[in-house]
């Protein structure tokens, strides 16, 4: 099975919730509602074999509403085959259901895309901030997180100035000698 098969094969199974975007660089990609995405999810799995969660990511689409996507990057072990598919998420709303409970490795990505830009996922079992320390009060990879970082009024916590993300509390080493030495980390 080719993407293009199953991405015609999801959008005739959930007809009025699917819509197949125009294949972009050779890659298909599925737009779904969040109302069937934790179905369609569940079937991709189960039915068309895509048993290996690349990676869930998200988008802010500033101005634009819905505002943020969720996109979720899957791959087939067996077939060969890389399927995409994204949900649109409302900024007020900014909840979508969880997947971990049909790829278990949903659970960091998801936490990563709840510390990045707010997005929370209904029914993560540990959905708690995974790069950020908890508490900070800002969503570093939405549009209007300023580069330079924002003050923190949490002395006890972390920085009471601004923190910019260069030189915060996990940073890498970029002259280091090996990968080891180099990965993100806390710094004393």
């Amino acid at each position: 099975m080719t993407a293009e098969e199953a991405a015609k094969v999801i959008s005739e199974r959930f007809k009025k919730e699917v819509s197949v975007a125009p294949e972009f660089r050779g890659e298909t990609t599925v737009i779904v509602g969040l109302d069937s995405l934790h179905a369609i999810m569940k079937f991709c799995r189960e039915e068309l074999d895509f048993d290996y969660l690349i990676d869930i990511c998200s988008v802010d689409n500033m101005g634009d509403d819905p505002r943020f996507e969720v996109v979720y990057e899957l791959y087939s072990l067996t077939t060969h085959v890389h399927l995409r598919i994204k949900a649109s998420v409302d900024e007020d709303e900014r909840e979508v259901v969880t997947v971990s409970d049909i790829w278990p490795t949903a659970d960091w990505h998801e936490r990563e895309v709840y510390d990045m830009m707010g997005i929370e996922f209904k029914g993560h079992k540990d959905l708690r901030r995974i790069l950020m320390w908890e508490g900070y009060p800002y969503f570093p990879l939405r549009k209007e997180f300023p580069l330079a970082g924002k003050p923190s009024e949490m002395p006890d916590v972390a920085f009471t100035k601004e923190a910019p993300l260069e030189g915060g509390p996990f940073v890498t080493s970029a002259g280091a000698v090996d990968t080891a030495a180099r990965e993100p980390r806390s710094r004393d």
